[in-house]
This record gives structure tokens, C-alpha cells and sequence, in this order.
């Protein structure tokens, strides 16, 4: 082990030019790693462990900082040097990371395109072992007003009714909606229930008043034939 940390591991502790506060202050936030900004958030590291190696166990781990935002505390704590204060810290950080991202997307997205609905859900599908049911509720320039999960099934299977995608719709006044679920299996081709569901929110959409601009299934890019990740029924003239 190298003689630039002491035992308690803390940034304080590293050889100058090592620590990410003096890279911070030399190069900005953008010129920190992952790693390195996140030992900024945890300050030190278990005895005989650095805080910079901790944070990089930390997102190899989770798989991508990305990843992180779906972390309970129960999963930082498996961290050897995360305790129940940490761990909560990380919860809380990640719940500011959540608001900054959904405040953003219902400010500035215009969820006009099956692509843009699909990036909105790329860090919230992934890992998921049943089929959920959303409706994107938006305003009458496409711009979300509420993301509402109606549904959440089996692995195969999330049933719903016109009744129950359209009732938030309603309550909150929305101009469209854009009904999403997903495919655990990764694989994005409707299924005959799927074509089924969104022949009936087409025509529940008519009676309401309310525009059903697309329903998209969400899949992986590495499960789908087409390699695009999802299945747009719109795109495929369906709706």
C-alpha cells in the first residue's frame, strides 16, 4: 500500500495532488472522475482502505453511477465502510439526483418522439422483473406533467384498463398521453395482449377527449431484433 494515505483513509489524508478537492479547485467538477466525486460525498474509507478505491468498489458494484439512483440503503450498507449514516447521506443524494432529473424533464422535454420517450425511461426499466404500466401525462405542448405508474404486474404480464390510464390523465388535466410499459425479457415485441390493449386506449382516447399520441413498449437494444430498445405503436401505424 502506498505511503500517501494513513490509516483512517480520509481525503485529508492523501498526498495533495491527490485529493479530489484540489483537483476540484485546479480543474472544476468536470474534470473529476466518478469515483472521485463521489469520495467527495463519502470523505473517508474503512481502516486500510482509501475513500477513492471505496467509491470505485462502490459503482463496479452498482454497475454505472447511474445504477446508484435505484440503491436503497440496505444495498450501500453491504459496502464494507458504509454504516447507517453514510448510507442514508447516499439516499438522500440520490433522492436530490432523482428531483433535479424528473424537474428537468418536466421543464424542458418534448416528449415528441418514441426515442425521447425511451431515454426517459433508460435509467428506470433496467433491472426490473415484472412488466409495469406508466402513463406520460402531458400538457398541450408535450411537456410532462406527471409520470403515473398505473400498474404493476407479473414477469409476463401487467394488466390495465382504459379506465385506469386515463383517470390521472384527467385529474390533472392533461392535453395527451403517452402509455409505456416494459418487457423484463428484454424484448420489446408486442404481444397480442399489448396490440389488444392499445386498440381499446385508442378508442377510450376518442370518447374521453384526451389524445393517445403513442403506446411504447420498452425493451434492451441487445434483446431486440431491431436493435432499437422499443416498440413504438405509433411509429408502426397503429394508433
Amino acid at each position: 500500500m502506498s505511503d500517501s494515505y494513513s490509516n483512517n483513509r480520509r481525503i485529508k489524508d492523501m498526498v495533495a495532488s491527490e485529493r479530489p478537492q484540489e483537483r476540484l479547485e485546479r480543474l472544476g467538477p468536470e474534470g473529476l472522475s466518478d469515483r472521485e466525486l463521489l469520495a467527495m460525498i463519502l470523505r473517508s474509507g474503512p481502516k486500510g482502505i482509501d475513500v477513492v478505491t471505496m467509491s470505485a468498489e462502490l459503482i463496479d458494484r452498482a454497475g454505472s453511477i447511474t445504477n446508484l439512483l435505484r440503491w436503497s440503503a440496505e444495498d450501500f450498507r453491504e459496502i464494507k465502510g458504509i454504516g447507517k449514516v453514510k448510507a442514508l447521506q447516499l439516499i438522500a443524494v440520490m433522492e436530490f439526483a432523482k428531483r433535479i432529473l424528473k424537474a428537468e424533464d418536466n421543464q424542458s422535454t418534448i416528449f415528441d418522439a418514441a426515442e425521447v420517450v425511451a431515454e426517459h425511461f433508460r435509467t428506470i426499466t433496467p433491472g426490473l422483473e415484472v412488466e409495469k404500466f406508466w402513463a406520460l401525462c402531458l400538457d398541450r405542448k408535450n411537456r410532462l406533467i406527471r409520470r403515473a405508474e398505473i400498474t404493476s404486474g407479473t414477469a409476463t404480464s401487467a394488466l390495465v384498463h382504459p379506465r385506469e390510464v386515463f383517470r390521472e390523465a384527467i385529474k390533472l388535466s392533461a392535453s395527451a398521453i403517452i402509455a409505456v410499459h416494459n418487457h423484463p425479457s428484454g424484448d420489446p415485441a408486442p404481444s397480442r395482449a399489448d396490440i389488444q390493449v392499445t386498440r381499446q386506449l385508442r378508442e377510450a382516447a376518442k370518447v374521453i377527449g384526451i389524445d393517445l399520441l403513442d403506446h411504447i413498449i420498452v425493451g434492451q437494444k441487445t434483446h431486440d431484433p431491431q436493435g432499437l430498445g422499443f416498440y413504438s405503436f405509433n411509429d408502426a401505424g397503429l394508433i
